[in-house]
């Protein structure tokens, strides 16, 4: 497969348009990256150790998945009971995915036990696609959320997970809205722009607690 097309997918993977700021996200300058699609290569160690979430195989021979499955993104052993359950969908950040209807967070069977998060109370794991939360999250890393009963517990400011009827799943900074039936959703990314959510939209929300991530 041309190398080309394959850094072309990866860069519309992870949503970066320009390449500046795709270069600045590899940690390289914009002038290699602007050298790798000249000459049609790129540093597969390079690219591999930052892209955590691509598949190796397709990296090196273009074969299909593009991606890793859940279960290779989480560093941890399942078990039949107990652990955290990780959701078998995507956190798009700043792409709204309105083919979900909803979910279900008891019915998740794949659960995970995660020494490190020993003590805090955690109801699941969800993978993290896009590059609106970044730097503070990265396509491909997997993060812990608690699920909030009211929005009136809502801690502004914070990172959550809102599961909504027009969005979908979709992983924001959330903020006060001067309309007090809306919450603002902010991208970690400036170059996302913020918009507003009626609270009748969201079905569930959940603060992300902590983050696993493979450098």
């Amino acid at each position: 497969m041309d190398k080309l097309l394959i850094l072309n997918k990866i860069q519309e993977h992870y949503g970066y348009k320009k390449d500046a700021h795709f270069a600045e996200f590899l940690g390289i300058p914009a002038q290699n990256l602007s050298k790798w699609k000249l000459r049609k290569t790129f540093d597969t160690e390079l690219i591999y150790t930052k892209c955590t979430d691509l598949n190796p195989e397709w990296l090196l021979t273009g074969k299909e998945p593009m991606l890793k499955t859940d279960k290779d993104l989480v560093v941890a052993a399942p078990v039949n009971k107990g652990g955290v359950p990780l959701l078998p969908i995507d956190a798009f950040a700043g792409l709204g995915d309105t083919s979900i209807t909803g979910v279900d967070f008891e019915t998740i069977e794949e659960r995970y036990v995660i020494p490190l998060f020993d003590g805090l109370k955690i109801d699941f794991m969800i993978a993290v696609r896009g590059s609106s939360m970044y730097p503070k999250y990265s396509s491909g890393d997997v993060v812990a959320c608690r699920l909030i009963s009211e929005l009136l517990f809502i801690q502004w400011n914070k990172v959550y997970v809102l599961d909504s009827k027009s969005q979908g799943v979709i992983m924001k900074r959330v903020k006060k809205s001067q309309n007090p039936e809306y919450i603002l959703c902010k991208s970690d990314n400036k170059d996302y722009d913020d918009f507003e959510i009626p609270r009748s939209d969201i079905r569930n929300i959940a603060l992300v607690v902590g983050v696993i991530r493979l450098e």
